[in-house]
């Protein structure tokens, strides 16, 4: 079976380090799916926001699965609440998964047929993309 291309969204002020962990897993031979790195470090509202939606629309496209990484302040995020929208939009079969279990939830995640992954775990995640 070929690998999935997993696009990520997190939120990029507070959430690095778990997207980082992500590529580590994903740099192993053993790992079963591809990642897609582009991150937006600028404000949605920026002027070089419409340059920057296009490219993610593009890299979201091209997944295929969207993975969005919900830390503390995730449902904060205009840039995560963008692309979850727009990965909807793309009918992208979207995973998500929680920092910790008290974290917040992005509004736009509900009601879309997101798959849980339960813990930020390797074997979880995982299987999670898997079955998405």
């Amino acid at each position: 079976m070929a690998k999935k291309r997993v696009f990520i969204s997190y939120d990029y002020d507070n959430d690095k380090h778990y997207k980082n962990l992500l590529l580590a897993w994903d740099a192993n031979k053993n790992f079963d799916f591809y990642i897609s790195d582009y991150s937006a470090d600028v404000s949605i509202n920026s002027t070089n926001a419409v340059a920057i939606k296009s490219t993610l629309s593009r890299y979201i496209n091209q997944g295929t699965v969207f993975l969005v990484i919900v830390g503390k302040n995730t449902h904060k995020s205009d840039w995560v609440k963008w692309e979850i929208n727009k990965a909807v939009g793309l009918g992208k079969k979207i995973v998500a998964v929680k920092t910790d279990r008290g974290n917040t939830s992005p509004s736009e995640l509900m009601g879309v047929g997101a798959s849980w992954a339960m813990s930020f775990t390797y074997d979880a995640i995982s299987k999670a993309i898997k079955e998405a």
